[in-house]
């Protein structure tokens, strides 16, 4: 062969295993890289969703001290040191019952008067907390909501506040705080969940610093330098401590076009960044993938890619040669089955790679799940342990009155309470597992009834209206009393809070709060009807109202889980669950369940219902 042909074979041989490195190196850097960002996307709703259930499962705890008596009189009379130790035992036996961190009462002034942990190391008891933001929030807004360093234990948590004030009455107006109540979250269980998972997470608040993460040499360390004001801000509400605020080494590369995923340089390595803020905070949440494995993928891909192309030239050259050396036709064979098995090995490690990351997948969207239902464990429970609370306190203020007898009514409702809880529980249990639990008749009437109970203390709050009008009273259903019960308390909750939420336009009076829930035997089912005078469902909404995370609420007061899984109960007691908007205004819910036998075979022989009258028995 010519030198001058030699060459040019050479060139393009060169020029077509260069291009088949860069063809393999390309795709297995896209095809990684989209791959990476799913994960990350997965990985991302699981610890959105269960940083927002943690953030969300005490906020009710701080405006239950608002029925505490003894609070509101400590805040009164801050120098009675024996009420100072009643008000710090009821606080510890609060914080035992809820898990929090810490529970506390501080004065107008802002000086801490009782705490959960009054005579431990590190409690705030006596300190002056005038200078927290939640603390100011609380006194001007109703609430507060602050993460920082605390003051006198150097630990981490998120503070949640609640000014505390009495009640007004009929001719007495509002009254000024007395003084703030505050608990305090600590994150510790969340930050180590996030080591067992993939990757790097981190959570940074609003001005950019990491409060949370996997890293703890990251940790109150802004992304970019801060401003004066907010450092100055920031050492005198002592939120980071004394952490000096150097800035991480972080430089965005390049923005990814269709998730928004960034590729960066951080702290000297290389890192695919996807992050999305949270629902109850102005907090973002990061999540960092290593691209290190995938820059070595695309490198081995890339050299598979020169293999392959190299198969075409070296037939040409065999093919060219076969005749003039045996040997090197012999030797040209050997390296084209050696470039094969090769080939043939990447391919089969490929193969387990892609079975790998899908089994990934699939248990990434497990635990998902798992933290929507917890989200909705913690939904459910929150208003029959509000209510315990609630009840324990006004038992211990009439037993100090001698009223035994009512004192013996709260401890029975308690008990029943427990109960209720107890079969919840069981109930979400067997829902998570997909098991048909055994229906039984249930009398209606004793179940509304249960569901104003827990209610009771909303509706007088609400100034809701209230009626019950079930025909026959001894209307009889055939499902579970506990899941019956919770759908009822949700429907009849969310009427409240639709109502609470309805502005009135200018000069015009807002129309009376009114609740109504009936139920008539319709055919072979019962037909329950629960309306309200609220502001309606909007179209949007309407069409989605049953899927999973779907509200109307503002950001931190819902997490549109209850309505799903209301449905979901109707559905497997045989039943239906649909909504729809009032002709005179407000929402409609229509829960039907199947008849007791005996209520069927009458519905049956009796002549159709005339419709409804509009009168409730209140």
């Amino acid at each position: 062969m010519k030198p001058r042909t030699l060459l040019a074979w050479s060139t393009a041989g060169l020029a077509l295993v260069a291009a088949a490195a860069f063809t393999g190196h390309r795709l297995a850097w896209r095809s990684g890289l989209a791959s990476l960002q799913q994960q990350a996307q997965h990985r991302l709703e699981l610890v959105t969703t269960g940083l927002d259930a943690q953030l969300a499962r005490f906020d009710y705890l701080p405006s239950l001290l608002e029925t505490t008596p003894q609070v509101l009189q400590l805040l009164r009379t801050p120098g009675d040191e024996g009420l100072r130790r009643d008000v710090n035992a009821t606080l510890r036996g609060i914080n035992a019952t809820a898990g929090a961190d810490m529970l506390y009462v501080i004065g107008r002034d802002g000086l801490v008067l009782a705490a959960g942990d009054a005579g431990q190391p590190g409690s705030p008891l006596g300190l002056d907390l005038s200078f927290r933001p939640y603390v100011r929030d609380a006194l001007a807004r109703q609430r507060g909501r602050f993460f920082g360093v605390g003051v006198s234990s150097g630990k981490p948590g998120y503070y949640l506040s609640f000014a505390l004030a009495p009640k007004p009455g009929f001719e007495a107006p509002q009254q000024p705080p007395l003084g703030v109540a505050t608990v305090k979250v600590s994150l510790e269980a969340t930050e180590q969940a996030w080591r067992k998972l993939p990757g790097q997470v981190l959570a940074l608040d609003e001005h950019g610093v990491v409060i949370l993460g996997t890293r703890d040499d990251w940790k109150y360390r802004p992304l970019q330098p801060l401003p004066a004001p907010v450092r100055q801000e920031a050492a005198r509400t002592r939120s980071y401590g004394g952490a000096p605020l150097q800035p991480l080494d972080w430089r965005v590369r390049e923005t990814l076009p269709d998730t928004g995923g960034q590729l960066l340089a951080l702290q000297g390595g290389r890192y695919l960044a996807t992050e999305r803020l949270l629902q109850r905070t102005p907090w973002r949440l990061v999540v960092l993938d290593d691209l290190a494995p995938l820059q070595a993928e695309a490198r081995r891909m890339a050299l598979t890619g020169a293999l392959a192309g190299l198969l075409l030239p070296l037939l040409a050259f065999a093919w060219m040669q076969r005749r003039r050396v045996l040997v090197q036709q012999r030797a040209s064979r050997v390296a084209l089955q050696m470039a094969y098995d090769s080939l043939e090995a990447r391919v089969v490690e490929r193969t387990a790679e892609l079975r790998a990351a899908q089994n990934e997948l699939v248990h990434a969207g497990k635990m998902a799940l798992l933290g929507r239902m917890s989200a909705g464990m913690v939904h459910e429970l929150n208003q029959p342990l509000a209510a315990m609370r609630t009840l324990a306190d006004n038992a211990c203020v009439l037993l100090q009155h001698g009223r035994t007898k009512d004192v013996e009514g709260n401890l029975q409702r308690i008990a029943r309470l427990v109960d209720r809880l107890g079969a919840l529980t069981q109930r979400l249990k067997t829902f998570a597992h997909k098991s048909q639990l055994p229906a039984a008749p249930v009398a209606l009437q004793p179940v509304v009834g249960n569901a104003q109970f827990l209610l009771s203390r909303r509706l007088r709050e609400a100034g809701v209206e209230f009626a019950v009008d079930i025909d026959p009273p001894g209307l009889k259903v055939l499902a579970d009393e506990a899941r019956t019960e919770q759908v009822l308390v949700n429907l009849m909750a969310n009427a409240v809070d639709a109502m609470e939420s309805r502005a009135a336009d200018p000069g015009d009076p807002l129309p009376p709060r009114q609740l109504s829930v009936r139920a008539r035997a319709d055919g072979a089912n019962a037909r329950i009807e629960v309306e309200d005078s609220g502001p309606g469902i909007s179209g949007d909404i309407l069409p989605r109202l049953f899927e999973p995370f779907v509200t109307s609420k503002p950001a931190g007061q819902g997490l549109g889980l209850g309505l799903m899984i209301s449905a979901h109960i109707a559905r497997e007691s045989g039943g239906t669950l649909q909504a729809e908007n009032r002709a005179e205004g407000g929402a409609r819910f229509i829960f039907t369940l199947p008849l007791a036998r005996a209520e069927a075979a009458a519905a049956a022989s009796s002549p159709p219902d005339l419709p409804v009258s509009d009168h409730h028995a209140t």
